[in-house]
């Protein structure tokens, strides 16, 4: 991150347009640096916009193109500034909510189901019968996560050169058709083999999906969609426990419950693919459920007065070197990590963990839908606030809290009714933190291009599979006493982690802060503008925190 240069900005100017004075001038009075959340409150929604080059009110220009300046400075994300706009925003969201985000979340819930279901077919002897041992279970999950992982940026990529009403159909095709054939392989290398497979192909739907949804809604709308979004993976693990327990009750002839699983997972895999690829439109522009006006007035939110702010490009070089070194990105990432090793773990081993506290096989399918649930609820309270308060640190950090304390629980009671509650309690907090850290990345990066990248590369977290599915071997069984104790470290670090996170934006909006309020308007107008720093390494941008 460079704040540096300052000797380069351009002389102040006696035009007209700017007087010379300090940009201090153009902020609120009373808002000093010790109070760098109030500043970043007020100047967050037009500075982190006018970033982009896109906003330039100080300069002058045609009558048409100051019209536009103004109508998007009304207009741009959360900071509507009449009571009209705002009901005709909300009113669009709702329509956006209806006929975009349901179909999205179904998808994402099948690609949790696809993900997660060979823990449900585990615990009716899923590897004795296709003659692998039950450690091999293990090493699929966590290779699993090493194609999950390094198809993430790449995918994304495609994505974006493709769009995503394009892609995601492909995708979801292919480990639809894989998982299918999952219920026929035989051995230990045909398990890791398709476990691979899906994770090349599920890899770039998430970020994706995230990018996707970023066309639609404003920055500070985004964050409650991805949850419920998000929300279908906590659902996945509720669905297919109560999925699983349905069909291990059938009897066939000559198939096993667990083949049953993967045949009718898959099949409905593959028709939501194909429906999807009639669905979805490109992109705002495309969108066939909204009027001229709605989607004129959705491109003006997202994409201000850029004219192809709402279309898919290529990534260009700059937007490869500029996420290769976004120090903000690999700061939360490591933290991100360690976040995400309860519900990537939790999202395959749940019904195991159930079951070592005294359930059955198939009834521990069935018990591991309620803390599921409570995971899905918790993820949807957290990111509404989360938009509503226009935060987020600090509800990353709120959510650790209770993960931790939930955890202590299972960890630490006797009797497995309080474990079993204590679990609950864990899995509320826990689906919260990876969402909202791709909201907070994604609204701190505005650049598409970029945006698309960052979000993939945040795909990183899924590292955490491959430790979750080491942790929780058979040889642990059935308390999985030090995973959990292991868990509970991780959980510990991402904690301090977000903290510090939160402080370090903080201080770098208050550095730029200090910068902005010793340049004059033609310098600050000319650092929008110019291309020297790119997008979010502009002092104009301010982080949301």
């Amino acid at each position: 991150m460079s704040v540096g240069h300052q000797d380069g900005s351009p002389p102040p100017s006696s035009s007209p347009c700017s007087s010379g004075a300090p940009i201090s001038n153009y902020y609120p009075i009373g808002h000093d640096l010790k109070h760098p959340d109030d500043r970043y409150r007020l100047e967050h929604d037009r500075s982190s916009f006018e970033s982009q080059g896109v906003l330039s009110p100080l300069l002058p220009g045609s009558p048409h193109a100051t019209a536009l300046r103004s109508n998007s400075i009304e207009m741009q994300d959360s900071g509507i500034s009449s009571l009209e706009n705002e009901r005709e925003a909300q009113r669009i969201n709702r329509k956006m909510d209806l006929y975009l985000l349901p179909l999205l979340s179904l998808l994402y819930l099948f690609n949790g189901l696809d993900r997660g279901n060979i823990g449900n077919a585990q615990t009716q002897g899923f590897t004795h019968d296709i003659g692998a041992l039950p450690d091999d279970l293990n090493l699929a999950v966590s290779l699993f996560f090493v194609t999950f992982v390094l198809f993430q940026m790449p995918s994304a990529a495609v994505g974006q050169w493709l769009g995503p009403s394009t892609w995601l159909p492909i995708m979801m095709l292919c480990w639809g058709l894989i998982t299918t054939i999952q219920a026929f392989i035989w051995g230990k290398a045909a398990l890791i083999t398709t476990r691979l497979l899906i994770g090349v192909f599920e890899a770039g739907f998430y970020p994706t999906c995230i990018v996707y949804l970023g066309s639609f809604y404003s920055r500070f709308d985004l964050a409650t969609r991805i949850g419920l979004f998000y929300g279908q993976y906590a659902i996945a693990s509720a669905f297919s426990g109560a999925l699983s327990y349905a069909i291990f009750q059938v009897s066939h002839a000559w198939l096993k419950p667990w083949q049953l699983l993967f045949i009718i997972e898959g099949v409905l895999t593959c028709v939501l693919g194909a429906i999807a690829w009639l669905w979805l439109p490109t992109g705002p522009r495309g969108a066939w459920f909204l009027s001229h006006s709605e989607r004129q007035f959705v491109v003006d939110r997202v994409g201000g007065v850029e004219p192809n702010a709402a279309k898919y490009s290529s990534i260009t070089r700059r937007d490869l070197v500029e996420t290769l070194r976004d120090w903000k990105l690999w700061f939360v990432l490591v933290f991100n990590i360690c976040a995400s090793v309860p519900v990537t773990a939790f999202s395959v081993f749940l019904p195991l963990v159930v079951q070592g506290m005294g359930y059955e096989s198939v009834e521990a399918n069935l018990m591991s839908v309620p803390p599921a649930v409570c995971g899905a609820v918790g993820l949807y309270l957290f990111a509404s606030s989360s938009d509503r308060h226009r935060e987020r640190g600090w509800h990353i950090v709120g959510a650790l809290v209770v993960a931790l304390g939930g955890l202590v629980g299972v960890v630490g009671s006797v009797s497995n009714a309080a474990k079993y509650a204590s679990l609950c309690v864990f899995l509320f907090g826990s689906y919260v933190p990876p969402p909202l850290t791709v909201a907070w990345l994604s609204g701190n990066t505005p650049t598409a291009g970029k945006r698309a990248l960052v979000v993939g590369a945040n795909g990183l977290g899924n590292l955490a599979g491959a430790i979750g599915s080491q942790l929780y071997r058979a040889e642990y069984a059935p308390g999985y006493k030090l995973p959990l104790v292991v868990t509970l470290g991780f959980v510990g670090v991402a904690l301090t982690g977000y903290v510090a996170y939160r402080y370090t934006l903080r201080a770098v909006n208050a550095r730029r802060a200090a910068i902005r309020k010793s340049k004059s308007a033609e310098q600050i107008e000319a650092e929008r503008v110019d291309s020297v720093r790119h997008a979010d390494r502009k002092w104009v941008f301010v982080y949301d925190l």
